[in-house]
């Protein structure tokens, strides 16, 4: 459509468009000429400073007629639309705020508007309110002598209101809405900057956090506000799935649907923003799924409500034809939202109540009557109410029947339902109710919990374990520290309740963490993606931990390692990952904590005591970890060596040698792994095959290191070095570490010796260390140690360096124990998940079946037989290895 034809559409059907086209020949012409965002920048051109009420309101009604015609004609998409009408506010308010600084003789400083709401995602409307929240900085902010910083800033605020929303002969420019600041009949209209940030961080509500998901610094002391909301990022953004905000959340909107419920159906006063299926439920859809996962995934977090979607659906977090169904509805809504308000420039988003209002509406449409247009709003709010309808019932109090009241009837209940012991569940379902637990004190967590536990129970309490399994809930809802968002959380998603059932009936070891940290729940509904290597994991962990440091950088370390061995634990339950892929994604997180820490503790260690030039820290992983292959219980066997010269001294004053510098910096680091927080333990560190066991150093120079093992060192140590690997420092170093252990293990040597010493050392692990149960793999006669020898001896009899990963060593020394070593490794895996506290017991029917589908068996007798044919095929590997000798 043409300029002319949106120009006659303006006239015919909109009063106020038409008195802006009487007084706006000049600004026509240049729409004409040189198209409409010329017109608009001279629209921003009237602001002027000598005299701003007059000027901010001739700038603002250039820009309603610019933009409208814009927009009839079809000239910009709605994001252009509402975009420049958000730039103009911005503008406006801008010159508002420096219009009452100079007022006052001042430069404006220590004093932003945080824009919230439309304005804070440049999607504004043509009549919107501006939602603002003030901040001053009492230290910056510049104030008369013998005034308070807070009463400064409150007179600038109010002059700025003025400026912007008073009434004057020439209209307003844009009306100033305060009232989403906290309490806000009670707090000043600009809050100093410590006492936001402490609310914002302890004690602000949930329709707050929604609030500013759609915020940021739109004028006045930009940087300062820009800082404010990254230092309250984390009360916005919660990497732990807050379920309490979201059932507020979904409380408001049931609110506002009872609210503007009256005109339930689309007609004469129907509110197209709160109504049923209207702006606001698309706006809603968007921001409870943000609020849900944007935490842990930055690229959800964007403002506008389209790019939300957008966002949200290729992330996969909606589904990609709800994401376009909304984003057209939320398209045409805000469309026809204009329209209303061209028509007088009021504040609505109803549907006029008379009929030649309705006609107006109709014709800036381009319809020919309201039934037309009608006709084009009804399918999209029932097929937007029914989406926002399944979004507000994946809440508490929606599914299932409740457990009764009376111990009797609950044991009733229970043999009805089969489960083991009946009278247990009645007695700890007493408990329960009882407001002993304190993650049940609170009516909301008690309410969601009896809608969950129905299902719970009765997926626990069957079967041979029921009892131990009905046990362990009962230990898990007793260490749990809080529990609405926990129980709320499961009431919203059954599936997940059931991977709960999964976890208490399967591994002691999950439901413990669970019941330590309940936000490892978050971790089920949203498995983070693979780590693919080293680097990926290491990247990871920086970018959460940038900016932290001392106990809360150790404490993220923590709680991102536990996050990730919890989603691999839950993972192998589920079979959704090998134990070999398991396996290796643990080792890798295991690296990413060790390179990090090292840095860390380097960093702060050198700030103190200076560096040593040349001198670098080089950590060696050994046994499983220097092979690539961690169970969720494998503590770390680490030798710390370092670059250089053990004798360069270092830069401090005094200086200390190279030796002493890093045998202090080390046992720092090994602290920093080991010590727990309040975030939990890290990992067990052993350094007993350092030089000298644990009477050597704590660090020696790779030069030093070399030598031992050349001159000094045992068998057994040469053994163990067939499993190292550096790790966690600089390619430099991890080529020229690498180079020596390849020297060291490829050396000639006396076969005869060396099988004599590991044959000797073998028997002696055996009588004094033996196999502990019917399935220790590791220990067992033909078992992974076994594997390990038999390896390490050919490994130091072959003349050529091995990758230390057991199966690829295999490969090229023992091709028939790859398939053993991959059987067995993947066994210890399983066995120290489902049964940590006593992985070499034979498991019972039900973890006997999870631990065969992982191994890739059919069931228990299948795995036992594959054990036995793979234990016969590492005893004659080492009979042929040690000419007949047996351990």
């Amino acid at each position: 459509m043409s300029l002319a034809d949106a120009r006659a559409r303006a006239e015919a059907h909109s009063p106020f468009l038409r008195g802006l086209i009487r007084r706006e020949g000049e600004l026509l012409e240049i729409m004409q000429a040189d198209g409409f965002e010329a017109a608009l920048a001279a629209c921003v051109a009237r602001l002027d400073a000598e005299r701003p009420f007059p000027s901010v309101r001739e700038a603002r009604g250039g820009v309603a007629l610019t933009v409208a015609l814009a927009d009839l004609a079809g000239a910009w998409p709605l994001e252009q639309v509402t975009g420049a009408l958000t730039r103009f506010a911005d503008s406006a308010l801008d010159f508002a705020i420096t219009a009452a600084f100079a007022e006052r003789e001042q430069t404006p400083r220590g004093l932003v508007a945080l824009a919230l709401g439309k304005m804070g995602s440049f999607e504004l409307n043509y009549s919107s309110d501006i939602d603002l929240i003030f901040l001053h900085d009492p230290d910056v902010l510049p104030h008369r002598p013998g005034e308070d910083p807070t009463e400064a800033a409150v007179r600038l605020v109010r002059r700025v209101s003025s400026l912007l929303s008073e009434r004057t002969g020439d209209g307003y420019a844009l009306r100033v809405d305060l009232r989403l600041r906290p309490d806000p009949d009670s707090t000043p209209s600009s809050l100093p900057l410590g006492a936001a940030e402490h609310y914002y961080q302890s004690q602000a509500l949930a329709w707050e956090r929604s609030a500013f998901i759609r915020s940021r610094a739109a004028a006045g002391d930009i940087a300062m506000g820009q800082a404010f909301l990254r230092e309250i990022s984390p009360f916005i953004w919660r990497r732990s799935l807050d379920y309490s905000a979201l059932a507020e959340i979904r409380d408001v909107s049931q609110q506002i649907r009872d609210h503007f419920g009256e005109v339930e159906k689309l007609g004469p006063g129907f509110d197209l923003k709160r109504g049923r299926g209207g702006i606001r439920e698309c706006e809603f859809y968007a921001q409870v799924h943000q609020m849900i996962f944007g935490g842990r995934d930055p690229t959800l977090r964007a403002g506008a409500t389209l790019d939300a979607l957008a966002a949200l659906a290729e992330a996969g977090r909606i589904g990609a034809e709800d994401a376009t169904l909304l984003a057209d509805a939320y398209r045409h809504y805000r469309m026809v939202e204009h329209r209303i308000q061209m028509i007088a420039d009021q504040q609505t988003h109803a549907v006029p109540k008379q009929a030649a209002e309705r006609a107006q509406v109709a014709g800036l449409m381009g319809m020919a009557n309201w039934r037309a247009a009608e006709a084009t709003l009804s399918p999209r709010l029932k097929a937007v109410a029914k989406l926002y309808d399944r979004l507000l019932e994946t809440g508490e109090g929606q599914r299932g029947p409740r457990l009764p009241q009376l111990p009797a009837e609950v044991e009733a209940w229970a043999t009805s339902a089969k489960l083991k012991d009946g009278r247990l569940l009645a007695t700890l379902v007493e408990g329960w109710r009882s407001g002993r637990p304190r993650s049940l004190r609170a009516p909301e967590a008690q309410r969601a919990f009896e809608s969950v536990i129905p299902a719970l129970v009765q997926q626990l309490g069957v079967g041979r374990t029921g009892r131990e399994a009905l046990l362990r809930l009962d230990q898990m809802i007793s260490a749990l520290p809080s529990g609405v968002q926990f129980w709320r959380l499961l009431a919203a998603h059954p599936a997940l309740a059931k991977v709960l059932g999964r976890l208490l009936t399967s591994t002691p070891l999950l439901a413990d963490a669970l019941a330590k940290r309940p936000s490892l729940l978050d971790v089920m509904l949203e498995p983070a993606a693979p780590l693919p290597d080293a680097d990926a994991a290491e990247a990871e962990l920086r970018s959460l931990c940038r900016g932290l440091e001392g106990e809360a950088l150790l404490d993220r370390v923590r709680i991102w390692t536990a996050e990730r061995r919890f989603a691999l634990g839950v993972q192998l339950i589920d079979g959704t990952i090998t134990p070999d892929s398991a396996s290796r994604e643990l080792a890798l997180i295991a690296e990413a904590a060790v390179a990090l820490l090292a840095d860390t503790v380097t960093a702060e260690f050198a700030a103190r005591h200076g560096s040593v030039p040349g001198g670098r820290l080089i950590p060696l992983a050994l046994g499983r970890f220097g092979g690539g292959q961690l169970t969720a219980q494998s503590d770390l066997d680490l030798i710390f060596l370092f670059s250089g010269d053990y004798q360069a001294h270092s830069t401090a004053t005094p200086p200390m040698t190279a030796s002493a510098w890093f045998n202090r910096l080390v046992p720092r680091l090994t602290a920093a792994l080991t010590v727990p927080t309040a975030a939990g333990p890290l990992y067990e560190v052993d350094t007993r095959l350092r030089p000298s066991g644990a009477d050597g150093l704590h660090a020696a120079s790779l030069d030093s290191f070399v030598r031992y093992q050349r001159e000094d060192a045992g068998v057994w140590e040469q053994m163990a070095l067939t499993r190292a690997r550096p790790i966690a420092c600089t390619p430099e170093d991890r080529t020229a570490a690498q180079a020596a252990i390849d020297a060291l293990v490829s050396a000639p040597r006396d076969a005869a010796h060396v099988k004599r010493e590991a044959l000797e050392m073998r028997r002696h692990m055996a009588k004094h260390k033996g196999a502990a149960g019917p399935f220790d793999v590791k220990l067992m006669k033909g078992g992974l140690v076994d594997i390990e020898f038999i390896l390490a001896v050919r490994a130091l009899t072959s003349g050529k360096p091995v990758p230390p990963a057991l199966d690829k060593a295999a490969a090229l020394l023992a091709p028939e124990l790859v398939e053993p070593a991959r059987l067995m490794n993947a066994m210890l895996v399983m066995l120290r998940l489902v049964q940590p506290h006593d992985a070499a017991a034979a498991p019972d029917s039900a973890a006997g079946a999870l631990i065969a589908r992982a191994c890739g068996r059919s069931g228990l007798p299948a795995l036992k037989a594959d054990l036995a044919e793979a234990r016969a095929t590492v005893n004659r590997i080492w009979a042929e290895t040690f000419q007949g000798e047996t351990k």
